[in-house]
């Protein structure tokens, strides 16, 4: 295997900025979704990090994506407000929509953002942070194409259809998680046929419905929900939340209108955020209170809490820099010329 490439995280932000830039991005477009891109490597998401590049790139080329575009605020009720992301990516409209909502999470309590006409291809974890840095609980939820089948089926229907939920500390790190309705994100199973190993089993099924080990006809099949039915009505509720409810797509609508270049389909992505000082007032109040259950968590040997592994990952990751595959670096820099 030829040797790995390591970069800095500034040398990250700067590739992954310029492969956009080359590929039609406005400059606040492609430096919301390098910001992204380069906090998931910094945080050991590799996933979710620069080898998704080729993919916003890939949307860019093929006029899908509007390279240009520019989200705009509408205020809808007390407690919720609208981005129109206007058929650009996710990450700058989740940037224009974080204040107004937790302007209004903090005056009402509770409050609601609906990001529509966008394409969500991240992790959800950095919208979430933004709202736990600012002391708010935080929820998102985000559908996509149909790549996993319902429980009893073999056809795809839902989205991987992944939530974040986000708690705030007082004098630690958030405890958040991000983890989607499928039993793997679609980005592992892309990046175990990359490196050419097989996936575990409960992961997906051939295009006959078979269980399956083979990446390849993962792809071609569909993915899984996690836990069977259980698994499979989150991802019901998450098409319900980010799609029907917000007056965005369903899944399969957005399969049946996607370009297929490789990048994101377009979708809509719901969160709430609550202002706990504003509800639990008991037990030293809502964050406090809560101090004891994460107390408990990690009296018992072998737990550990949610994002703990990438908060790890974040204090070493400056100092070690990150590591890409070089096949991704030539990918890269290619689309750099």
């Amino acid at each position: 295997m030829s040797e790995m490439v390591t970069l800095s995280l500034s040398e990250v932000h700067e590739l992954a900025t310029n492969c956009l830039l080359k590929c039609g991005a406005s400059g606040e477009q492609a430096r919301a979704v390098a910001d992204t891109v380069t906090n998931a490597e910094r945080d050991d998401c590799k996933s979710h990090g620069l080898f998704r590049i080729p993919g916003f790139c890939a949307s860019l080329s093929s006029g899908k994506v509007s390279g240009d575009a520019v989200p705009v605020v509408h205020d809808l009720a007390p407690a919720v407000v609208q981005v129109d992301g206007n058929n650009g990516f996710a990450p700058l409209a989740l940037e224009v929509g974080a204040e107004p909502l937790a302007s209004k999470a903090k005056s009402q309590g509770i409050a609601a953002l609906a990001v529509t006409n966008s394409y969500h291809f991240s992790a959800l974890w950095p919208e979430v942070e933004r709202l736990t840095d600012l002391g708010l609980v935080a929820f998102a939820f985000v559908s996509a194409k149909s790549f996993v089948a319902p429980s009893g089926g073999i056809k795809p229907l839902y989205g991987t259809n992944p939530m974040a939920f986000g708690w705030p500390r007082q004098n630690a790190p958030a405890v958040i998680f991000d983890q989607a309705a499928s039993a793997s994100a679609r980005g592992e199973i892309q990046l175990h046929e990359r490196d050419g190993k097989t996936i575990p089993d409960g992961w997906a099924i051939d295009a006959s419905g078979k269980p399956t080990n083979d990446p390849t006809a993962a792809l071609a099949g569909a993915q899984l929900p996690f836990g069977g039915h259980k698994g499979a009505a989150i991802a019901m509720m998450i098409e319900l939340l980010a799609g029907s409810l917000i007056g965005d797509v369903l899944s399969f609508e957005a399969t049946a209108n996607d370009k297929p270049d490789g990048g994101p389909s377009s979708g809509g992505e719901f969160m709430i955020a609550i202002d706990p000082s504003r509800c639990g007032q008991q037990n030293g109040g809502a964050l406090t209170h809560a101090e004891s259950l994460f107390s408990e968590i990690l009296a018992q040997d072998g737990t550990r809490l949610p994002s703990t592994r990438r908060y790890e990952a974040r204090l070493t990751t400056p100092d070690t820099g990150v590591t890409i595959v070089p096949s991704l670096y030539t990918t890269l820099q290619n689309l750099n010329e």
